[in-house]
């Protein structure tokens, strides 16, 4: 489905699995071409040592590029299945304030997932994230592997949300 950035925004906002988590979308980049995510440290999100959970910090870099790719790739007249694949996470130091992350996507990201898609129906990569603290410090960094492939025949489109 085809959506507005501002309707998406507050739709993801609205979510259970994000709101309760504290996962709030700041916005998302005219076009979807990328979005600006904060992490909110709160008791809803807090582990033991006063930090945010990294079960928190994990699933709030999980569906961000499959929704931007998602976005873009409709809007280019693909009709695709998108997902994330797979991820890895490094803590790199705990998270005693909020955090923050942007992602973007570039002309020669989606190029490379057209021209995918166009040869084989499905596109596979892994794309880098970096979380940081309100002081500009790194504290994690994620590696999400996207998977995009064309829908068969028939094959009607599922909402999440």
């Amino acid at each position: 489905m085809i959506v507005s950035e501002k309707t998406l925004k507050w739709a993801m906002c609205l979510y259970p699995p994000l709101l309760f988590q504290r996962i709030w979308v700041k916005k998302f980049h005219s076009g979807f071409l990328g979005v600006d995510v904060k992490i909110s440290n709160s008791f809803l999100n807090r582990n033991y040592n006063g930090s945010i959970f990294g079960g928190t910090i994990y699933a709030a870099t999980d569906p961000f590029y499959a929704i931007l790719f998602d976005q873009l790739m409709q809007r280019r007249g693909f009709k695709v299945r998108v997902w994330l694949k797979s991820a890895s996470i490094q803590y790199l130091k705990p998270g005693l304030t909020n955090l923050y992350f942007t992602l973007k996507i570039t002309d020669e990201m989606i190029a490379e997932a057209e021209h995918s898609l166009k040869d084989t129906g499905k596109f596979v990569k892994s794309y880098p994230m970096e979380l940081f603290n309100k002081q500009g410090e790194l504290c994690a960094t994620v590696m999400n592997e996207v998977y995009l492939r064309t829908k068969f025949p028939g094959e009607k489109q599922r909402v999440a949300i």
